[in-house]
């Protein structure tokens, strides 16, 4: 990751032993390697049992480790819950290998790894939920830079699609990121609630096909 400001809009500052996790430190090994310890604890409880509206003592409690030392790592609960995904979303990112090349195609692949890990799928809901309410500010701050990354990556591939004739000129990529992030996000949902009956990749696939196709290279339109 970045140090400094990340272009999601966090921060990837230095580690200490008393200020890991905050910005504006030196970086010893023995603070960041608790701290990741506390995450990797933290993400498996999750995948596991998802996030309620449980305090972060609560949460300490459920991986073995004290509301003391959690507080020493991560000054919030909304804190804890943004990194956990962050790290969780950092693990991810190096352990899969993207095959398709459209937008809604690299969508339907995360949303197929999302299967085996409904609690984090949860967290994710969670944290968006929580974003739209101010107190939130940390969580807000994530949530909405992460949308605009997304918005760049895939508006990026529906250009590409584009500039082969495989997408319509006229659809702008960035209202049709926006709207294959849409789909994706309220299917999750949906399909937390009722996994028997929401196939979101399935679902998803069908957005590929509201895209119209270009012209084929070299004919008339």
């Amino acid at each position: 990751m970045l140090r400094g400001r990340g272009r999601d809009g966090s921060y990837h500052g230095g580690v200490t032993d008393t200020n890991a996790g905050r910005t504006g430190h030196r970086s010893y090994p023995k603070g960041v390697r608790r701290r990741q310890q506390i995450l990797d604890s933290a993400i498996a409880q999750f995948a596991r049992r998802g996030v309620d509206r449980a305090s972060l003592r609560t949460i300490g409690e459920a991986i073995g480790v004290s509301h003391t030392a959690l507080r020493h790592y991560f000054a919030s609960r909304d804190e804890l819950l943004v990194e956990a995904y962050r790290a969780h979303e950092d693990r991810a990112a190096g352990e899969a290998h993207a095959v398709s090349e459209s937008a809604v195609g690299l969508i339907i692949e995360a949303a197929e790894r999302n299967r085996s890990i409904p609690g984090l799928v949860e967290l994710y809901a969670t944290l968006s939920t929580d974003a739209l309410q101010e107190r939130h500010a940390v969580t807000r701050e994530f949530i909405r830079g992460r949308f605009g990354a997304l918005r760049e990556l895939l508006a990026a591939r529906i250009e590409a699609g584009q500039q082969a004739d495989r997408i319509a000129a006229d659809i702008d990529p960035v209202d049709a990121a926006a709207l294959v992030i849409a789909a994706s996000d309220g299917l999750q949902v949906q399909w937390l609630l009722d996994p028997g009956a929401v196939d979101v990749g399935r679902s998803l696939s069908i957005l590929e096909r509201l895209f119209p196709l270009g012209a084929e290279p070299g004919t008339p339109a």
